[in-house]
């Protein structure tokens, strides 16, 4: 029986060689045949040691299957979103392990139309068929393996985001954090006006300056630092497989994802009024506020990428942001991007003035607490119910769309499980009061310990 502990509710992850090798990367590429049936299928990888070896595993895997497969070598996940779409191939496989550490590894699936495959959508079909070696015997016919070089249509199609009539010079700190940006921005670079400071950017999966993960605040330092240092107008850095990317202000200050999504709301709604927005439960009344200011339809849904996605496809949306920093766009085939959002962001500067200046007013009048964890010595079901009846009688609004969000006259709360971890997070808003949103947030961390 194979190990199979690295099935989640997204994607495939785990640690190398025991819950990921050639081997079973081989098997799940069999397990996606049997699940998709596919004639064409993209294969790329991240920066990782161990990815190059993992992709031609799933190659041969798909090959021995009668699936032709269409090697695009060295990318983000994005790039096996966008190829998939845009040459209308029936599915994409990825390997990376996102911002996991360097001795980790996994895949990113998805249909035609980059459509996710998730747990809820072909994962758990998948990995029954492996638990119960179910899998297609070698076809009659073998595919073949062709390369597929995307770098020219990609790159056009990025820049189809922005009018560069209208940007200026800035100095931009990029930090990839030796992921797989840097090749991008590099490519991207005789096409923009900008001075750009680079930071970390060799691809490097050994990651010799620490895991690229922005979220983490002890990440963050060697952008703010280059920011300062550098006296540039914004910093920009990347998870390891760049389908997220994260601002910090001219000041060096690390902006929270949360605002970024009522920023490209603005933008969409400029160029398509009355268009739809999709966002997350977790933070909500700036993006509320903005899209229903704006003339357009805010649109809630359950975190989660192939939540979201599902929902932008149902709504029709323009757009979708998460607090997470993953932001999701129609013309990407309705998938989440690490590269349009930056160059989207950069023009509003270019056009309207410094990101401080653009959005420190909604961070004042929406002050949020930033995501908390908190590892539980019991079921988060137990504590989320005794979190809702402490509070039940003064709320003046409650859902479980995505965990527990609670809303108050001046205050809100989302209360949710991890899917993988014994942890709750939480997030707090408040209305203009730094103060109040931050007794809220002691209050219910002090709750969660009783």
């Amino acid at each position: 029986m194979p190990n199979l502990s690295a099935f989640k509710a997204y994607d495939i992850r785990g640690r190398i060689p025991d819950e990921i090798n050639e081997s079973l990367a081989y098997d799940i590429a069999r397990a996606f045949c049997a699940l998709v049936n596919p004639r064409r299928v993209a294969v790329g990888y991240d920066v990782r040691p161990t990815s190059p070896e993992l992709a031609a595993a799933i190659r041969r895997g798909l090959i021995d299957c009668g699936s032709d497969a269409l090697d695009i070598g060295l990318w983000g996940t994005e790039a096996v979103y966008f190829a998939t779409f845009a040459y209308q191939l029936d599915g994409g496989i990825m390997v990376t392990a996102s911002h996991n550490p360097s001795d980790y590894n996994g895949m990113k699936l998805v249909r035609s139309e980059a459509r996710p495959v998730s747990a809820d959508t072909g994962l758990t079909e998948m990995r029954a068929r492996l638990e119960a070696g179910s899998l297609p015997d070698k076809a009659a016919e073998s595919g073949r393996e062709s390369p597929l070089e995307i770098r020219a249509r990609y790159i056009e199609h990025l820049l189809g985001y922005i009018d560069r009539a209208r940007l200026r010079k800035l100095k931009v700190v990029v930090n990839p954090g030796n992921g797989g940006a840097g090749p991008v921005i590099d490519a991207l670079e005789p096409h923009l006006p900008f001075e750009f400071v680079k930071v970390n950017h060799r691809p490097d999966g050994t990651f010799p300056n620490g895991i690229p993960n922005p979220m983490l605040p002890e990440s963050r330092a060697a952008t703010a630092d280059a920011v300062r240092r550098s006296g540039a107008d914004v910093g920009i850095a990347w998870d390891g497989d760049y389908d997220r990317c994260f601002f910090f202000d001219e000041q060096g200050r690390f902006v929270e994802g949360y605002y970024l999504v009522g920023l490209l709301a603005e933008v969409f709604l400029a160029r398509e009024p009355g268009a739809r927005i999709v966002h997350d439960p977790r933070l909500t009344w700036n993006t509320i506020e903005i899209v229903r200011e704006r003339g357009g339809t805010p649109v809630l849904c359950r975190s989660g990428h192939a939540f979201i996605k599902q929902k932008m496809r149902e709504a029709d949306a323009a757009y979708g942001g998460e607090m997470s920093a993953h932001h999701y766009f129609r013309s990407f085939s309705y998938c989440d991007s690490g590269m349009i959002p930056w160059l989207l962001v950069l023009q509003v500067i270019a056009e309207r003035g410094p990101l401080s200046g653009l959005l420190g007013a909604r961070m004042r009048r929406f002050p949020v607490s930033g995501e908390i964890n908190r590892r539980l010595a019991t079921d988060a079901h137990s504590i989320l119910e005794r979190i809702e009846r402490h509070y039940a009688d003064s709320a003046v609004a409650i859902d479980h769309i995505d965990g527990l969000s609670m809303e108050f006259p001046e205050w809100r709360f989302n209360l949710r499980g991890s899917n993988t971890e014994p942890l709750v997070r939480l997030n707090v808003e408040s209305r203009g009061s730094e103060a109040l949103m931050r007794e809220k947030t002691d209050e219910v961390l002090k709750l969660l310990e009783v």
